[in-house]
């Protein structure tokens, strides 16, 4: 199931500056964090579905890539982020 609206919204509330924010890079890893647990729950009934797993697997990247920028211009933001999403164990 994609993303609702509601969902979109409340997301981006909690991790933009503003509520029409939706560039910052905050916003785009949660954003695509939602997206990414939610594949992640379709693979657990559909485990040969292999053209979505490639599409997961560039969410993943893309997610990397921001996380990797964040990091590199801000760690103090990336702290936040990471631990507001629960992406390190």
């Amino acid at each position: 199931m994609a993303v609702t609206k509601d969902r979109k919204t409340e997301i981006i509330k909690t991790f933009g500056q503003s509520e029409k924010d939706t560039g910052s890079a905050e916003v785009q890893i949660a954003l695509l964090t939602e997206r990414i647990n939610d594949l992640t729950g379709h693979f657990q009934k559909h485990t040969k579905d292999f053209a979505s797993r490639r599409g997961l697997l560039k969410l993943v990247g893309r997610r990397r890539n921001l996380l990797n920028y964040v990091r590199n211009t801000d760690v103090e933001r990336y702290r936040t982020i990471v631990k507001a999403l629960g992406l390190r164990k």
